[in-house]
């Protein structure tokens, strides 16, 4: 089984949308048994708690359930995932910097580099916290679009 990690700062908003959709995404192909996901953040600010309730309402709005508990990236997860997504730069150099010694940090990517279309030119997921419901959108948006990339090409490797 392929294990995904979602990356973001304090894992309420951006992270655990992107765990929701493509949880929701694997469960519509029947990719269960292949593969699964979780998130988490490179902060502390907010373990336990669930995600922000303005992204919980705007992916309530296009049918995810988004009920994640926020938790901190630890050192098991770089043994754990196969693959590690920072939604990102500052979130990625975090990662990078706090990768125990030996582990496999080619397997830490930017989320963005599964983007297309009309997103294929971003360089990062804009994190929604301090503004409204348009900036939520927008997160959720580039998210769905990076995780049916990631899908797609996870299913035909």
């Amino acid at each position: 089984m392929k294990k995904i990690l979602f990356v973001c700062l304090g894992n309420i908003c951006r992270s655990p949308a992107a765990d929701g959709v493509f949880s929701a995404m694997i469960a519509e192909k029947n990719l269960a048994g292949t593969l699964s996901c979780d998130s988490c953040g490179t902060g502390d600010w907010h373990i336990g708690q669930l995600p922000d309730s303005r992204m919980r309402a705007a992916g309530t709005r296009r049918g995810y359930n988004f009920n994640h508990r926020a938790r901190q990236l630890c050192a098991d997860d770089y043994r754990r995932f196969d693959l590690i997504l920072a939604m990102d730069d500052s979130n990625f150099s975090d990662i990078l910097a706090r990768a125990p010694a030996g582990a496999d940090t080619a397997k830490v990517k930017k989320f963005a580099e599964f983007c297309s279309g009309k997103f294929e030119n971003i360089r990062y997921v804009p994190d929604p916290y301090y503004g409204g419901e348009k900036d939520f959108n927008h997160a959720l948006d580039i998210i769905e679009n990076g995780c049916a990339n990631l899908l797609s090409g996870l299913s035909a490797s």
